[in-house]
């Protein structure tokens, strides 16, 4: 059996975004969605989720390169974040009480959340992954983006950036580390990720050859759909032109009568 999570991370971003994501899964070929808490179309990202209850909608926990909920809250710039993640200087309490705080934000606007991923997934890192957890729980959600992509998929992408691909194995170190904490918390998540070292050039012809070798078990495959407008390339986003690519590659995608496409609410169910 192969289950495939067709996910759309950024959620709020923009009205283009939230068009993208409205439009792909009117088309039957995206199932969820990660939103963001507090970004400048997060209003309406949240009237389209709860108008759409068949779109699973996740929190896109946002600690680097946004504003925080809480006054004070946990925001870092990518390097600052990388730098005290690697020596372990990160502050586990700010961390949960800021993705809290994100959490409670949606779902006290009504949005019942399915899961938790991370924007730049910096819960692939332990002093990150926990604190998340320990907030999501306490919001009575129990599933997470798994962050890693397996070596197939990888070899499944030659024409991701070179660097990009380098990262993805370097990081793939801190998978067994991630599946131990996942489980002791009494978390699901999925077989692994698809489309992290194509973030950024996933068009149709590497989309096609990822979902021709999917392989049995249950998958996310992460997206950045979205139409690019003014109001993108204001938003300091690195993925500009490449969101309307993807939004059109995966318009012209059928999902294969094999493969059952799901939501991350249904990663606990059977079959």
């Amino acid at each position: 059996m192969r289950r495939l999570i067709v996910n759309a991370d950024d959620f709020g971003l923009t009205h283009g975004v939230n068009q993208a994501i409205a439009e792909l899964h009117r088309a039957g070929v995206l199932t969820s969605t990660t939103l963001m808490a507090r970004e400048k179309a997060t209003d309406e990202a949240i009237e389209i989720a709860l108008a759409t209850p068949s779109l699973g909608v996740g929190c896109h926990v946002v600690l680097v390169g946004g504003e925080p909920v809480m006054p004070g809250g946990f925001q870092l710039s990518m390097g600052t974040f990388l730098r005290r993640a690697i020596t372990g200087r990160i502050d586990s309490v700010a961390i949960e009480a800021e993705a809290g705080a994100q959490i409670q934000l949606l779902q006290n606007r009504g949005v019942a959340l399915t899961h938790v991923d991370t924007h730049k997934h910096t819960h692939m890192f332990p002093a990150v992954l926990r604190p998340v957890l320990r907030a999501a729980r306490n919001a009575g959600i129990h599933a997470v983006r798994n962050p890693f992509e397996p070596a197939w998929s990888l070899r499944a992408t030659p024409n991701a950036p070179w660097i990009r691909r380098n990262e993805v194995r370097l990081l793939r170190r801190l998978e067994p580390t991630f599946r131990r904490i996942v489980a002791e918390e009494g978390f699901a998540t999925t077989d692994g990720n698809l489309g992290i070292s194509a973030t950024g050039s996933l068009d149709s012809e590497t989309l096609s050859s990822l979902l021709n070798q999917l392989r049995p078990g249950t998958w996310e495959l992460v997206t950045h759909p979205g139409y690019n407008d003014a109001d993108l390339a204001a938003a300091g986003t690195r993925l500009l032109a490449s969101r309307n690519i993807e939004r059109q590659a995966l318009l012209r995608w059928r999902p294969y009568p094999e493969t059952k496409l799901i939501s991350f609410a249904g990663l606990g169910a059977d079959g």
